[in-house]
């Protein structure tokens, strides 16, 4: 009698050690990483996965690149309203990254080599340029939006403030007699924040700059 065939281990690919050292990172942080532990978690000898990558750091370019492959930037590609192409970017850029907060710190060395992160760069200046940006200025204009959206994303401000009443005592925080409700409504004060500041980002660029505002914008500084 033939015995019973033993369950096939999954196959190393790249894919899949991609995919496990970003769920490590997800579940305990960078410092989480290591050859040792991710051949563990992929039931295999760490000398394995030398054959898919040379270092930890080529991992973990190519998790950081898997990330910013999902940010969308169509939009701001075509070149043609720069306001709703900075939104929508912004948006899709800050959804990848609040997805996977602990591999923030990472991604804002820069996108290095990594070709999703060179594509998204090249697609942001691309577009901010061909809607008439001076390139200076284009260059200037992506660096705040990811200085915003990496700050954004990197934590929570209302998770900050810890739900125990009696940590604010008004004797010495008069001011922060609601603060303990911040964390109940977490969602709605992050995102928030986040629409404002992205909103006061745009307008004051049409307002510094009214002479490139798209066509259908008129925006008419206060007095």
């Amino acid at each position: 009698m033939c015995g019973m065939a033993r369950p096939r281990k999954p196959l190393l690919s790249r894919e899949r050690i991609v995919t496990t050292a970003l769920a490590l990172i997800d579940a305990e942080g960078l410092a989480a990483l290591s050859t040792r532990r991710l051949a563990a978690e992929l039931g295999v000898s760490g000398p394995s996965l030398y054959n898919h990558f040379t270092t930890k750091d080529e991992i973990l370019d190519a998790v950081a690149d898997t990330v910013v492959a999902q940010v969308d930037v169509s939009t701001l590609a075509t070149g043609v309203d720069w306001r709703a192409g900075l939104l929508d970017w912004a948006r899709s850029y800050r959804a990848a990254l609040a997805a996977h907060p602990h591999v923030v710190p990472f991604l804002a060395q820069g996108p290095g080599r990594r070709p999703a992160g060179l594509r998204m760069a090249d697609a942001a200046f691309g577009g901010m340029v061909e809607a008439g940006w001076p390139p200076a200025l284009a260059t200037k204009v992506c660096a705040m939006v990811r200085y915003f959206v990496a700050g954004s994303a990197l934590g929570s401000f209302a998770r900050g403030f810890v739900d125990d009443p009696g940590a604010y005592d008004p004797a010495d925080y008069p001011h922060l007699g609601q603060a303990h409700l911040l964390a109940e409504h977490q969602r709605r004060v992050d995102e928030g924040a986040f629409e404002a500041g992205l909103a006061a980002l745009v307008d004051g660029l049409t307002l510094h700059h009214p002479e490139l505002a798209p066509p259908d914008i008129e925006f008419r500084p206060r007095r």
